[in-house]
């Protein structure tokens, strides 16, 4: 039992359980653990007051209700509401399946049947520890940034590196190139150096050079003067004077047509620009951030980038690396996206099925944050359940991690494949597909149940 009182201990395990034997066998499975012992909902609740534990098993089966649930589902309820973050595991008997997936719905985080077996439990609660962790060191690092870097979210000790660099960096003018693949969130952290910098509170200018033209691109960023080319009916300031005494994000600069990169490369070094059509040079001062997903120093081998100029944008380089490199960043970025999507579109989904998880943590990721945030939004949408499957998601489990962490699920998973081959192999019947499966009739039926499958008969 921890030593300290209010003081939360990150392997601190809360179990609620009235059965004196299953508490022993319980506290001895989990003896790698702090663990904390309630028989009830009062001590329950006491607990999670002194001890805030990240997880909890909660059995439904509480006095003075111990043959039902209400007394289980109100614990969840208070618990929950003391301590939101806390993962709450609920424990049932087979006929409690209805209770358990109602557990569910009310914010519970998985739940377990009984007969316990610990080595499966214990994965369980393994789990939720790391998924309670991440989302607390991502809570910690959002504190400690405050809304300099609002918009990165990330447990990832590679990311929160990153961030402390461009803390460091952006109260300097040095010219910073930003370098990673498309969708990591280049234009975030771009706009991070600018609110941390003196330049705060004048403008951010953004511009990106593989969206406009080539024979525009110029013109956008330089300006123009009255009458400089057919259709210049007024003078016209470009991107980098419109910028001035604030920052300008260059993004996808390594799209820029090498005949523009002189000219670019002539302002970063004397900062002052000339309008299309124009004699008069026109000092600025701003602030250049780019960014690029393309290798730059095997442009400049090919021919197509300036060497001159790469060392000229790069005088401090920060490579931001895709999602997939980001440990614990897919789960802690599923669940902020789900959070802002649900508010924006009216919802109350309470989080992601198991098989979501897997399928969030195996993908790869090859759009990154970009293709995370559509993939969320898509779900929330479209989702008709209280908690987003990978079938919502949209994404395909490979082998590996089709298979679930909990041997319960496996055995389910089995079961009611078979159950439904051998409904479709005899048409539904269910003498027959109970010969079939080896089991009697009424097992059948509690099968058909549980599962929620419908013969033919049952549809009519």
């Amino acid at each position: 039992m921890p030593n300290e009182e209010n003081q939360q201990s990150k392997n601190l395990l809360l179990l609620v359980e009235d059965d004196l034997g299953l508490q022993k066998q319980l506290k001895w499975s989990f003896d790698d653990l702090e663990v904390v012992i309630a028989g009830d909902r009062e001590a329950a609740l006491a607990a999670v007051r002194r001890y805030e534990p990240p997880v909890v098993t909660l059995d439904l089966g509480l006095p003075p209700d111990a043959d039902g649930a209400t007394e289980g589902l109100a614990t969840l309820e208070q618990i929950l509401a003391l301590a939101p973050s806390t993962k709450v595991i609920v424990v049932s008997g087979n006929q409690d399946r209805a209770n358990a997936v109602k557990a569910v719905a009310l914010g519970a985080y998985d739940f377990y049947h009984k007969p316990i077996e610990p080595d499966i439990l214990r994965l369980i609660v393994n789990r939720a520890l790391h998924l309670h962790q991440l989302e607390a060191e991502n809570r910690k690092l959002q504190v400690r940034q405050g809304a300099a870097l609002q918009g990165i979210i990330t447990g990832s000790a590679v990311l929160q590196k990153i961030c402390r660099t461009v803390e460091k960096v952006a109260p300097v003018d040095a010219t910073v190139l930003l370098l990673g693949d498309s969708g990591t969130g280049k234009e975030l952290f771009a706009r991070a150096l600018h609110d941390l910098s003196p330049r705060a509170s004048q403008r951010f200018v953004a511009i990106n050079c593989a969206a406009i033209p080539e024979n525009l691109l110029e013109s956008e960023l330089f300006g123009y003067e009255k009458g400089a080319f057919t259709g210049a009916g007024k003078q016209t300031k470009g991107k980098i004077e419109y910028a001035d005494h604030g920052t300008l994000f260059l993004d996808e600069v390594g799209d820029l047509p090498f005949p523009l990169q002189a000219k670019l490369l002539r302002f970063l070094q004397e900062r002052i620009v000339e309008r299309l059509g124009g004699r008069e040079e026109i000092p600025v001062d701003v602030r250049v951030v780019c960014a690029t997903h393309q290798d730059l120093r095997r442009l400049i081998e090919q021919g197509r980038f300036r060497e001159d100029l790469f060392y000229r944008i790069s005088e401090i380089t920060i490579n931001i690396p895709p999602l997939k490199e980001r440990e614990g960043d897919a789960l802690l970025l599923a669940h902020a996206f789900l959070e802002r999507y649900n508010a924006q579109y009216g919802k109350a989904l309470k989080g992601f099925t198991p098989d979501a998880c897997a399928a969030i943590e195996g993908h790869a990721w090859p759009g990154n944050v970009r293709e995370m945030e559509n993939c969320l939004k898509r779900a929330v949408i479209m989702s008709e359940d209280n908690r987003l499957s990978a079938l919502d998601l949209g994404l395909a489990l490979n082998a590996a991690e089709a298979i679930p962490l909990n041997l319960r699920q496996v055995r389910e998973i089995a079961e009611r494949d078979a159950v439904n081959k051998a409904i479709s192999r005899v048409n539904g019947n269910i003498a027959r597909a109970a010969e079939l499966l080896g089991v009697s009739r009424p097992t059948l039926y509690d099968m058909l149940g549980r599962f929620g499958i419908q013969t033919k008969d049952q549809v009519k």
